[in-house]
């Protein structure tokens, strides 16, 4: 129905986001299995940051993704490929070995819209390695136009496989989805496209859908929505729209029953009426996460005045 998408399921890697990164092998095994079961494309499995600029105490493994850990949760060769992501400044080109010797295919580069000459520098390193890349524009939402302009016409120059349309605050409605896909577009259209949605005004799957249907090849998803606070589109709702001839939902199904229902009691992701907001202000959702984590989690009210107050609120148009 769709043959021309790629899901890539970020579970590991967003969803780390919420336990620093603190899973146990065997956890990052059994969703790469059920991954590979279900025919997903890609399984994006941590960070390939660098110890010698983020400091190990903070962070669980999955944050570094050393060669030899990756090999022990996957398989060579296997029907999914293996995507790790690098901010800049955290990471250092030479902890990269050539594809060949790794197991990882695809590097992705997240960048603010004023370091994307610094994303396309590392992406090319990465792409003469060997690697599928592609540059996240974070906070899309709050770049100017002019800005963001300029760094699509970088990227069309550039070796990047792909440029994604990031809604790193979950506060792109489908005008503006739409909007912003027309403009990728027009500005580089040498490469594919991806999107990367989050679900603060439960807007994460059809956003995603809208997307697809406007021609973004890939897509990125995780299993029971784990990520960020709001968490990002649900892979077993993408699997179940795009249907039995190209995945197949049950092996998530499992994998989500056995081990994101217990985890999902210790630790909170997903839609809350905080993170619905700060979506809604077009916020960083940091604001939002303190408050689930204080004493007055729930107090929506408190929250709203707190987001409205002339201190604290200073709305991106």
């Amino acid at each position: 129905m769709h043959p021309h998408v790629k899901v890539i399921d970020c579970t590991i890697r967003d969803g780390g986001l919420c336990n620093n990164w603190d899973f146990t092998e065997d956890f990052v095994a059994d969703v790469y299995r059920s991954l590979s079961a279900a025919h997903v494309d890609y399984m994006e499995i941590g960070y390939k940051n660098s110890l010698a600029l983020v400091k190990r105490d903070d962070y669980g493994p999955w944050h570094f993704l050393d060669e030899a850990l990756v090999e022990k949760v996957t398989t060579p060769r296997a029907n999914i490929k293996v995507s790790a992501l690098v901010d800049i400044g955290r990471t250092d080109e030479h902890d990269i070995l050539p594809r060949a010797e790794s197991r990882i295919d695809m590097i992705r580069v997240a960048c603010y819209v004023r370091d994307v000459d610094r994303a396309v520098g590392l992406a090319t390193k990465f792409h003469d390695l060997g690697y599928e890349t592609s540059v996240n524009i974070m906070a899309v939402s709050t770049a100017k136009e002019s800005d963001l302009n300029g760094a699509l016409e970088e990227l069309n120059e550039s070796p990047v496989d792909i440029v994604y349309v990031v809604d790193s605050f979950g506060s792109l409605v489908p005008d503006d989805v739409k909007y912003l896909i027309d403009k990728y577009h027009h500005y580089v259209h040498t490469k594919k496209l991806g999107i990367h949605t989050h679900n603060n005004m439960q807007l994460a799957f059809s956003n995603t859908l809208l997307a697809m249907n406007a021609g973004i090849e890939y897509l990125d998803s995780s299993i029971y929505g784990m990520g960020r606070a709001a968490g990002n589109c649900p892979t077993e709702l993408l699997l179940a729209y795009l249907g039995s001839s190209s995945y197949d939902i049950v092996p998530i199904l499992d994998v989500l029953a056995r081990r994101f229902v217990p985890l999902r009691e210790q630790i909170e992701w997903g839609y809350t009426i905080p993170y619905m907001l700060t979506g809604a202000f077009n916020e960083h959702p940091r604001i939002a996460m303190a408050a689930r984590g204080g004493d007055e989690k729930d107090n929506y009210v408190g929250f709203y005045e707190t987001m409205t107050s002339v201190e604290t609120h200073q709305h991106h148009m």
